[in-house]
């Protein structure tokens, strides 16, 4: 199977309906996390469950990056190579402009659903996590636009589907992506 592409805007739902998706269909899930933490493997640390990040080594590792933009499209890279063999669910902001393989599948969501996803998912406030979001989005943007040229949450060119994931849960969203990559199997 070729490999499912899924971006979207922090807290829409990726991480999760890759999951479910990965799941229904037996394959394996990656992210820019994990290839993250495979370069983390090779500059000697040892990273750990999901809350590695916020450790103070996962934070240095962090901090590192930041000073390269090489780390990211690195990573873009490797996630690129894992594109291409295909048999793979990749969650990444920036794989569909960059991969010419895979279904690239584009998850929308308005600031106030992700807010109230965000909240759940961290045990915080909604109010709280709508400043989050609106930082990172415009973060977002302008990293993207400097090392690719993308105007990223607004050119929806490279998408094969858009979800609106406003109305409906994320089994429904996974249920979405799974029929268009069935139906896109078959031909």
């Amino acid at each position: 199977m070729e490999a499912i592409i899924i971006s979207g805007m922090p807290a829409v739902g990726k991480t999760t309906v890759s999951r479910i998706v990965g799941r229904e269909l037996e394959l394996r899930v990656l992210g820019g996390g994990d290839v993250l933490k495979e370069m983390a493997v090779e500059e000697g640390y040892s990273p750990g469950g999901d809350d590695w990040w916020d450790t103070e080594e996962g934070m240095k590792f962090l901090q590192e990056r930041k000073k390269s933009a090489t780390f990211d499209k690195e990573v873009d890279e490797r996630l690129l190579a894992k594109a291409k063999k295909g048999g793979v669910v990749i969650t990444s902001y920036t794989l569909p402009w960059l991969s010419e393989f895979g279904a690239k599948v584009w998850l929308s969501g308005s600031v106030a659903s992700r807010a109230r996803r965000m909240a759940r998912r961290d045990h915080s406030e909604v109010g709280k996590c709508r400043e989050v979001l609106r930082v990172r989005d415009v973060e977002n943007r302008k990293l993207y636009k400097k090392l690719y040229d993308v105007d990223f949450g607004k050119d929806l060119a490279p998408f094969d589907l858009v979800v609106d994931t406003d109305s409906i849960d994320e089994d429904k969203v996974a249920s979405v992506v799974m029929r268009y990559v069935r139906s896109r199997a078959r031909g």
